[in-house]
C-alpha cells in the first residue's frame, strides 16, 4: 500500500464517521472530505471540481425542479388522490403501494426518473393519510432501486453486467432475465418494510409539507378561520340585468360598498360550457353568467344580491385557496395600507381578515396601515399563494387549505406538467438525448409553460443533495488513482477456492460495501470483469456472479451517498445518516442471503 493509497482510505475514513457522527451537516462533510484530497495533493483541481459538472449533478438539480412544478401545478396532488385511493390512511398499505408502484415504473424507466416522479406524489399522499413523508420517501426509494432489477435497461450497472458477458463472448443477459430475481427481492422487501417500516423508519419530516416546500401547515377552511372575521362563503350568478356585467370588481367597488370580497370568478369555456376560473379576479370585467365565490357576512351578501340582481347558487363552497401570512420584520409593507400597496392587483389574492395581537381587525381593511407581525387571511388561486410563498422578504405563509382543482378536469398548468413529464420519461427510456439533457429540457419548459418561474424554480432545488453529491463523486477518483480499488479487489482471489457461494457471499459484501460510497454504476464497472474472472478461474458459469454483482450494486440502501435515489430522498424526507444505516443495512443482509439461495437456482453454477 502506498503513502498515497493510505492518505485516500484514512480520508474515507473520517469521512464515514462524520456521516455517522452527525455533528456536521452532510454536503459540509463532503466538501471537507474534497478540500481534504485537494490539498493532500490526491486530485488535481480539475478532479477536485470534476463532480460539480458531472451530468449527474445536474440531472438532479433538474429533477427536483421537475418535481416542483408538479406539486405547484397541482399534479401531484391529483396523482396522491389518486394512488390514495389505493393506499388508504394506513402506514402498511401506503408503504406497499408505494414501494410496488415506484418498482413497476423503474422497471421500465430509470430508478433516478421515477423517484423524481413519485416524490411529490408520495408527499401528497403522505400528507392526505396524515402520516409523515418520513414513513414513505425512503421506501419509495428502496422500491425504485429494487425495481430497477426487473428489466435490462431499468438501472446502468444490469447493462454493464450484460455488456461484460458480451465482451467475454459469452450470450448477455436478455430484457427480462433479470424480472425473476427482481419480482422476488421487490415482494420481501415490500413485505419488510409494510410490516417493520414503522419501527424502523422516523417520523421526522412534518406530516403537512409539501416536497420541496418550506414548512406550511395544511389545515381545514374551518381551522385556518378560526380567530378571524369576515363571514361565510357564497357563490352568486351575474344575471343579465346585474348591474355590474361588463365592469371588474375593482372599478365596482364592492368592498367598499358592500364589505365584502369576490375570491373567485369561474367563467363558462369554449361549447363545452366546462366553469374554469378566471385569472385575475379583480381586473377581469364581468359577464352575465359568471359564477363569484363572494365572502362576506350573511347580512352583507343579501344587500349585494338585492341590490345588484345576483343568483344565489350555493353557500359554503368555494375554488379559492385560502392562506394565512405573516408580515416579515423585514417586509416593504410595514406602514402601508392594502389600498397603497396594490395588494390584490400585485399579487392575484385577496385579504379577507387582519389578525392583530391575536385579535381580527374591525374596519375597512384596506385603509389600515399594517404592522410587524400583523397576520393577514388571503384566498386566491394556487398560483397567487405560491407568489405570495416566493416573496420570502414580506411574507412567510404558514398555513394553508388544500386546493381542490384535483376533483374536476385537468387544468392547463396540470396538462402542461403531465405531458411534460411523459416527455421526459421518454426521452430518458429511449435514451434518445443524454439523460441530464432530457431531464434539463423538462425543468426550462416546465418553466416556459408557466407550471412555476424561475424564482421558484430555484428554491425547489435541495441544494444540500446537490452540493454533497458533487463533492463526494471525486471520492471514486482519488480510489481509482491511487489503486485503492485494485487493492480491495484483489483480496477476492483468495476467497475463490472456497468455492462458488463463498464467492457470491463476497461479491456481494463487497460490491454493497462499495456501492455504499461511490455510485452503484462506478461499482458494478469495477467490479464486474474482477468477478468474471474469479468465475473463470473456479470454473463455473460467470452468470450467477455478475447476476449477484447487479443485485448487489442495486440493494446499496445503507448510505444516502450510495446513489442519486438516495440522495433525492434525503432533504423531502429530513433523513439522517443513521436512518438509512437502520433501516438499510438490515436489509441489505436479508436481501443477500435471499440472493445466494435463488440466483443459482434461477443461474445455476
Amino acid at each position: 500500500m502506498t503513502a498515497e493509497t493510505l492518505i485516500v482510505f484514512v480520508i474515507l475514513g473520517i469521512t464515514i464517521l462524520l456521516f455517522m457522527s452527525e455533528r456536521l451537516r452532510l454536503d459540509l462533510v463532503a466538501l471537507l472530505s474534497l478540500l481534504a484530497l485537494s490539498v493532500t495533493g490526491i486530485l488535481t483541481p480539475a478532479e477536485t471540481f470534476a463532480g460539480f459538472s458531472d451530468p449527474v449533478v445536474i440531472m438532479i438539480a433538474g429533477l427536483f425542479v421537475v418535481a416542483g412544478a408538479m406539486f405547484r401545478s397541482g399534479l401531484a396532488e391529483r396523482f396522491g388522490r389518486l394512488l390514495g385511493r389505493l393506499a388508504g390512511t394506513g402506514r402498511a398499505r401506503a408503504t406497499a403501494i408505494v414501494m410496488l408502484g415506484s418498482g413497476f415504473l423503474s422497471g421500465f424507466m430509470s430508478t433516478t426518473g421515477t423517484v423524481a416522479l413519485m416524490l411529490p406524489v408520495t408527499s401528497s399522499l403522505a400528507r392526505n393519510a396524515r402520516l409523515s413523508p418520513s414513513l414513505l420517501l425512503l421506501p419509495l426509494a428502496i422500491g425504485a432501486l429494487l425495481g430497477g432489477l426487473l428489466t435490462l435497461i431499468a438501472t446502468p450497472p444490469n447493462i454493464i453486467v450484460a455488456n461484460q458477458l458480451e465482451t467475454a463472448g459469452y450470450e448477455p443477459f436478455g430484457f427480462f432475465d433479470f424480472t425473476p430475481v427482481g419480482v422476488v427481492l421487490l415482494l420481501i422487501g415490500t413485505a419488510v418494510l409494510a410490516v417493520m417500516g414503522g419501527r424502523l423508519l422516523p417520523a421526522r419530516a412534518p406530516v403537512d409539507r409539501p416536497v420541496g416546500a418550506d414548512s406550511v401547515t395544511s389545515l381545514s377552511g374551518e381551522e385556518l378561520t378560526e380567530g378571524y372575521s369576515f363571514g361565510s362563503t357564497t357563490r352568486l350568478r351575474v344575471t343579465a340585468e346585474s348591474p355590474l356585467a361588463g365592469i371588474s370588481p375593482a372599478t365596482a367597488g364592492l368592498r367598499r360598498q358592500f364589505q365584502v370580497n369576490i375570491v373567485a370568478i369561474r367563467r363558462a369555456q369554449g361549447s363545452s360550457g366546462r366553469m374554469q376560473r378566471v385569472p385575475r379576479t379583480a381586473e377581469e370585467p364581468l359577464r352575465e353568467g359568471d359564477e363569484m365565490d363572494v365572502h362576506g357576512t350573511p347580512d352583507a351578501i343579501a344587500r349585494l344580491r338585492s341590490e345588484l340582481a345576483l343568483d344565489l347558487i350555493s353557500m359554503g363552497e368555494s375554488d379559492a385557496v385560502l392562506a394565512e401570512v405573516l408580515l416579515t420584520p423585514r417586509s416593504r409593507l410595514l406602514g402601508q395600507t392594502l389600498a397603497a400597496a396594490r395588494f390584490r392587483s400585485r399579487y392575484g389574492v385577496n385579504v379577507l381578515s387582519v389578525r392583530r395581537h391575536g385579535v381580527a381587525v374591525e374596519g375597512d381593511l384596506a385603509a389600515i396601515p399594517l404592522r410587524f407581525a400583523d397576520t393577514l387571511l388571503v384566498a386566491g388561486s394556487e398560483r397567487g399563494i405560491n407568489r405570495l410563498r416566493d416573496d420570502s422578504r414580506d411574507f412567510v405563509v404558514v398555513a394553508r387549505t388544500h386546493d381542490t382543482r384535483e376533483q374536476g378536469p385537468l387544468s392547463r398548468h396540470e396538462v402542461s406538467a403531465l405531458v411534460i413529464t411523459l416527455a421526459m420519461l421518454v426521452l430518458l427510456t429511449f435514451e434518445v438525448v443524454p439523460a441530464a439533457i432530457a431531464v434539463l429540457l423538462a425543468a426550462v419548459f416546465m418553466v416556459l409553460a408557466g407550471c412555476l418561474d424561475m424564482t421558484a424554480a430555484y428554491r425547489e432545488i435541495n441544494w444540500e443533495s446537490v452540493i454533497l453529491i458533487a463533492a463526494i463523486l471525486p471520492m471514486a477518483t482519488a480510489l481509482q488513482k491511487t489503486g485503492g480499488v485494485d487493492l480491495i479487489i484483489t483480496q477476492l482471489a483468495a476467497v475463490s477456492g472456497a468455492g462458488p457461494i463463498a464467492l457470491l457471499a463476497a461479491i456481494y459484501v463487497l460490491t454493497g460495501l462499495m456501492g455504499s460510497f461511490i455510485s452503484n454504476t462506478a461499482t458494478a464497472a469495477l467490479i464486474a470483469p474482477v468477478a468474471l474472472g474469479a468465475a473463470v478461474q473456479l470454473g463455473i458459469s460467470p452468470y450467477p456472479v455478475l447476476m449477484t454483482v447487479a443485485v448487489a450494486s442495486s440493494t446499496a440502501f445503507s448510505t444516502p451517498v450510495s446513489t442519486p435515489v438516495n440522495m433525492l430522498v434525503l432533504g423531502p424526507g429530513d433523513y439522517r445518516f443513521r436512518d438509512y444505516v437502520r433501516v438499510g443495512l438490515p436489509l441489505q443482509v436479508l436481501l443477500g442471503i435471499v440472493t445466494i439461495i435463488i440466483v443459482p437456482w434461477l443461474f445455476p453454477f
